[in-house]
């Protein structure tokens, strides 16, 4: 009590930004999942070595200096002045190491790079070696990775946890510090301005320059309900949310201080993702079936619902990127015939596939029903079930069968920005059990994207870039159901510095 009364006349208020997150997050770390809501959480408490800008150039974020060798094999990293880890103690070089080859072993990009890594060695305690045994074009591309899986830099000590468990320490170097203590599934997460932080002098840019922590305090809040989130911006009970659904625009426009922000203006794609190690997807031609039995309107209108908003776009590698390449009418109008006559070649046995729905989910957890409907047109019989979306992250990564605890459809969605990249867009991987989840298994598919990661020609990379969108299609990996803009709400009232970017980035807000 003493403390709280010795220094009344310059006690300031706490600020405090509170938002509704699109998710409720459960699984705290970024490199085990994919889930955005895990890696928006990253964002915040870890630091990465490099990002992108506004113009989508990769630039130094931790990294003060690097130089190359001429021949662009030997790449040294120097770390800049000033990086703590939150307990105090200096981020080091080692540190670095150990978080690349974490995140190498999960992400798609990561094992690419990996591959051709020979050595990373440790020069001094801010500067390492990396050593590569081939050309890799990508290698800053890679290290400043804007979307997940995030080559977030961690303690060695937490760095060295095996990769395909969660790790338990959640220290990083980044503008806020996670307050586990405070932390209620299901209610609200909570993170401290990190005073320690000292951000880059560059003014912010999208994911990179200063990151400025400019509130002392941020709280997630667990709104689940949509028109519940709503009436708490208007009513001032929070200050954000991250993603609105569109059939609440014209509330939210109709409130003299609320502002409607499209904070992702790159887009975010729509995927139906099938489980290849078990029947029916792990036959081709069931994966067809249903790629033909799809119409993308169909699901962009029930979960978008804004034809403004969204596009159908059948380009696996993005609709408006350099690597766009469209298929017709494929998964525009369905061909049921087609889809019935190769359900009937796959020798589909009439066993339930699992359709798993995170109905809490707003970015996709009007996907599911849609999705049962057109499959059940064709001949697939169908189990939809719902859960939590963080349940889905869990159950996803789950390679039982089926029957056992396992799945064969899940839905989700992903940014735009790297998605274009062969060698960055996760769903591409063919790489069997290092494969994102669903693993597919096809050696044609990591030929090609090896050859992107190295070339360095674009007319050359272009190629290879369509034989992937090719390769996609023809085995049918997964399914593209279109694109769409991503829009939040804030109070402009009462705050202002949201910076456009493919994630939510909470750190140059401040409260008026």
């Amino acid at each position: 009590m003493g403390f709280a009364l010795a220094t009344p006349a310059i006690a300031q208020a706490e600020t405090t930004l509170r938002m509704v997150a699109h998710s409720d997050l459960k699984v705290l770390d970024p490199v085990w999942t994919t889930a955005f809501i895990s890696r928006n959480h990253g964002y915040l408490i870890y630091d990465t070595l490099f990002a992108k800008d506004a113009d989508q150039n990769v630039k130094p974020q931790m990294v003060g200096k690097y130089e190359t060798s001429t021949d662009n094999l030997t790449w040294t990293l120097t770390l800049r002045d000033g990086l703590e880890w939150h307990d105090g103690t200096p981020v080091t070089a080692e540190d670095c190491i150990a978080s690349i080859k974490r995140w190498g072993a999960r992400d798609s990009l990561g094992q690419q790079l990996m591959a051709a890594i020979g050595t990373m060695e440790q020069v001094d305690a801010k500067t390492f070696k990396i050593v590569l045994k081939e050309p890799f074009g990508l290698l800053l591309e890679a290290l400043g990775k804007p979307s997940s899986n995030v080559p977030f830099m961690m303690p060695k000590r937490v760095a060295e946890t095996d990769p395909f468990k969660q790790i338990g320490d959640y220290t990083g170097s980044g503008p806020f510090v996670f307050k586990k203590e405070e932390w209620k599934p299901g209610e609200k997460v909570v993170y401290a301005k990190n005073t320690k932080y000292k951000p880059r002098a560059e003014p912010p840019s999208m994911l990179a320059g200063g990151k400025i922590a400019k509130v002392d305090r941020i709280e997630w809040m667990a709104i689940s309900d949509p028109m519940t989130a709503v009436n708490a911006l208007i009513q001032g009970e929070v200050d954000m949310i991250e993603s609105p659904v569109p059939d609440h625009f014209p509330i939210l426009k109709a409130d003299k201080n609320v502002e409607l922000f499209g904070w992702n203006q790159l887009g975010s794609q729509i995927i139906m993702r099938f489980n290849h190690l078990h029947p029916p997807f792990d036959n081709v031609k069931a994966r067809q079936a249903a790629m033909y039995a799809i119409a993308q309107e169909d699901f962009l209108r029930a979960q978008v619902g804004d034809p403004e908003i969204y596009s159908v776009c059948n380009a696996p590698l993005v609709c408006g990127s350099p690597h766009e390449k469209k298929y017709g009418d494929l998964l525009i109008k369905p061909n049921l015939e087609k889809a019935r006559q190769l359900l009937k070649e796959s020798g589909y046995d009439g066993t339930p596939i699992i359709m798993m729905q995170a109905t809490d989910l707003l970015s996709s957890n009007q996907l599911p029903p849609v999705g049962k409907q057109a499959l059940e047109r064709v001949g697939f019989k169908v189990d939809l079930q719902a859960m939590d979306w963080q349940t889905v992250v869990s159950r996803r990564a789950k390679k039982d069968p089926p029957a056992k605890g396992g799945w064969n459809i899940f839905y989700t969605t992903t940014v735009t920005a790297g998605t274009e990249s062969p060698a960055g867009n996760s769903f591409t991987s063919g790489g069997c059990e290092k494969a994102w989840f669903g693993w597919p298994c096809d050696p044609e598919m990591e030929k090609l994207r090896a050859a992107f990661a190295r070339e360095t020609d674009p007319a050359k990379q272009k190629e290879l870039a369509v034989a992937v969108s090719d390769r996609v299609m023809d085995q049918a990996m997964y399914i593209v159901l279109g694109q769409y803009k991503a829009f939040g709400a804030y109070r402009k009232d009462r705050i202002e510095g949201w910076i456009p970017a493919p994630v939510p980035i909470l750190w140059n807000i401040s409260k008026k």
